[in-house]
């Protein structure tokens, strides 16, 4: 069973920082991963992935403010969230992607004001 656990979130101001991390029971390396989210109303999106082959991929309304990574260490795939507007206001899900099949983790609230 993949588990991915995801922390991090919280209430920051406009213009502030957070980093999100997501834990999984995987070696999140050898698969695709990324970060996507749901603002109230909204369907769930894409915030920035990374493929198999580690090609990363950004939506255009974080690029250059978001940074995603993955630690070999600790199994985690990371989200650094510079330059936060209030638009990036949703609940955050880590997914990953193994035999064809996608897994996501209860998701974190990150809540930004204005």
């Amino acid at each position: 069973q993949v588990q991915l656990v995801e922390s991090g979130g919280g209430l920051v101001q406009a213009g502030g920082s957070l980093r999100l991390s997501c834990a999984s029971s995987i070696t999140i390396s050898r698969n695709a991963r990324g970060w996507y989210r749901q603002a109230p109303g909204k369907e769930r999106e894409p915030v920035a992935r990374i493929s198999r082959g580690g090609t990363t991929i950004y939506a255009d309304s974080v690029k250059g403010r978001f940074t995603i990574s993955t630690d070999n260490a600790k199994n985690t795939v990371d989200l650094q969230m510079n330059s936060l507007k209030p638009e990036d206001t949703a609940a955050y899900y880590c997914n990953a992607q193994m035999d064809g099949v996608d897994y996501w983790g209860k998701g974190t609230m990150v809540t930004v004001s204005s």
